[in-house]
């Protein structure tokens, strides 16, 4: 295969240095310690998966510095960081699988007056390209995406199917939308008048620095007026709600059913744990860290790890839910002695 591997050709992808050679075949693929078979890469990254590794049938395990085990027809190139090498391994194979070949389908819906060069883009079938629309250079958009008028779109972008991204909004390079995610979807903003709730329209745009990726099903509304923003690198999952005029950093970390309030401001490597809330109109700091379910209603700073509702520092969070468990011993004390002192006046 094209895309084989041998031990030394593993071991400088990786710069890695190579621990043992075992009984290696050219490797072509990529498994998990209990599923791997001969001519398989696998990799140990957590302790916990100790015994798989020792009974692996992998041909070769990616390993920290410093370990030795394994059966001796494993080989092993050792790296500072086995679960980021083993990233690098997946890549080397998926190389193939990740290229669009280029071309326009037949079946979709390019506008005239868009601008994209049909050797240098994938479009697939029923995708809808409106008016004004440009389409960076090796970028491929999926099957009955809709691209709207004047969607700028940077060169290798993978925009997968049924995705949304309506009018003027801005990509940069190499971003990645998974299925079915909304780019630029109105804002939620209503005034209430003489009895009734008013849209307030929303003119701004959704602007994606470059690197990004967005999961499924996950909405990013445009700005009332302006820019929702999200920072370069940033990686957003699946099913995650961000509201108009929303600032998000570079290098951050948004997991699912997170939701961010319009207006809210995140620094640079903040990272949102699942169900995260944010209020409207608050900043968090630079490298902040919001475990699962945490709640922001105030502006909190950086370099903190955070739990609770409100957001709290987690130290002080975890002595607070002690004391709040000890409150039924508590309440039986203070009974006891009430009982004691109507006995005892």
């Amino acid at each position: 295969m094209a895309f084989a591997l041998t031990l030394s050709e593993l071991a400088r992808l990786v710069d890695g240095d190579i621990v043992r050679e075992g009984l290696v075949c050219d490797m072509t693929g990529v498994a998990s310690l209990d599923t791997a078979n001969p001519g398989d890469i696998s990799f140990l990254g957590n302790d916990k998966y100790r015994g798989q590794f020792l009974s692996t049938r992998a041909s070769a395990v990616i390993v920290a510095r410093g370990e030795t085990g394994a059966a001796e027809s494993t080989a092993l190139v050792a790296v500072d960081n086995p679960s980021l090498a083993f990233s690098e391994v997946i890549r080397h194979f998926s190389a193939t699988a990740s290229t669009p070949t280029p071309g326009v389908h037949p079946r979709a819906v390019v506008d005239p007056t868009a601008i994209l060069d049909p050797a240098s883009v994938r479009v697939h079938a029923g995708a809808v390209i409106m008016a004004g629309a440009r389409i960076g250079d090796g970028s491929e958009i999926g099957p009955n995406a809709v691209i709207g008028e004047q969607v700028v779109i940077g060169r290798h972008c993978r925009i997968m199917a049924n995705v949304t991204i309506r009018e003027r909004c801005v990509l940069g390079d190499r971003v990645f939308l998974q299925p079915g995610c909304v780019i630029g979807s109105d804002g939620y903003g209503y005034a209430f008048h003489e009895g009734r709730h008013v849209k307030i329209d929303q003119v701004g745009i959704v602007e994606i620095g470059d690197d990004v990726e967005i999961g499924s099903n996950t909405t990013i509304d445009r700005a009332r007026f302006g820019k929702t923003l999200i920072g370069e690198g940033t990686k957003i999952d699946n099913l995650v709600q961000i509201a108009h005029n929303v600032v998000i950093g570079k290098h951050c970390l948004i997991i699912s059913l997170t939701g961010i309030s319009g207006s809210a401001q995140l620094g640079d490597y903040v990272t949102a744990a699942g169900q995260v809330g944010i209020v409207g109109h608050v900043t968090v700091g630079d490298r902040a860290i919001l475990t699962a379910r945490t709640g922001v209603n105030s502006s909190i700073p950086g370099d903190l790890t955070y739990s609770g509702r409100p957001a709290t520092p987690i130290r002080e969070d975890m002595k607070l839910r002690v004391l709040v468990r000890r409150l039924p011993k508590l309440v039986e004390r203070v009974k006891a002695l009430e009982d004691a002192i109507r006995k005892n006046p």
